[in-house]
């Protein structure tokens, strides 16, 4: 029997750009302050841009050059109903992409939590295909972790926790100690630099919900 080629329908978790104007210039510079700090979370990682908020014509080539120049890869734009700007959009190479109405997918059956005692050294990467994590050491910085269920870190989380890989937003990530290079719930992330100081080296809670991600203190 002869196997053909198939075209089906699926979901995947993509980084959004969200611009507020058309000054391709800033939007590089900040491109490459985020991709400097975590560069393996943004390498060849592709990326929708959502132009919702921009009142002006833009670039779109520029704009196209400008992500492959960070080592990104540009998929299309969100965020407007105006045929002239996705013809121009449409003749850079972006595709036009609208939010799905389609029914979610089923989740997948979650396996049994994957668990690893020893320390996360940096370069090393974890993944739990269906399943939640559970570190009872150390996450080193430049380490990465990745879950589809939640993590839970029993030692000090200095690189790249990554929960609900597939987007759940219900997932979780818990750690000992936060100083995390980048955490990402579904696909929502922060940098270092976005976690409240209040937060800094304490036992803590990420969760993800109203359209963002949230950290509260663990006391027990």
């Amino acid at each position: 029997m002869s196997l053909l080629p198939d075209l089906k329908g699926s979901s995947f978790t993509l980084s959004v750009l969200h611009l507020t104007d058309n000054d391709i210039s800033k939007t590089l510079n900040l491109l490459k302050e985020k991709i400097t700090q975590a560069p393996a979370f943004f390498a060849s990682a592709p990326v929708v841009i959502n132009i919702s908020q921009v009142k002006e014509d833009i670039d779109f080539s520029e704009l196209k050059h400008c992500i492959h120049e960070v080592g990104m890869v540009p998929v299309g734009i969100t965020g407007t109903k105006d045929k002239r700007t996705q013809n121009q959009a449409t003749a850079a190479g972006f595709a036009v992409m609208t939010a799905s109405k389609s029914p979610a997918q089923a989740p997948a059956e979650m396996q049994p939590a994957k668990v690893v005692s020893h320390p996360i050294r940096s370069g090393q990467q974890i993944y739990a295909k269906d399943a939640d994590l559970v570190i009872l050491n150390h996450v080193s910085p430049g380490a990465e972790v990745i879950a589809d269920g939640s993590i839970h870190i029993h030692g000090n989380l200095k690189g790249r926790a990554i929960a609900g890989a597939s987007g759940q937003k219900e997932a979780k990530i818990i750690c000992n100690n936060l100083q995390a290079e980048l955490v990402s719930i579904a696909g929502n992330y922060w940098l270092s630099d976005q976690i409240a100081e209040e937060f800094w080296q304490q036992k803590v809670i990420l969760s993800y919900n109203d359209e963002t991600l949230h950290v509260d203190k663990l006391t027990i």
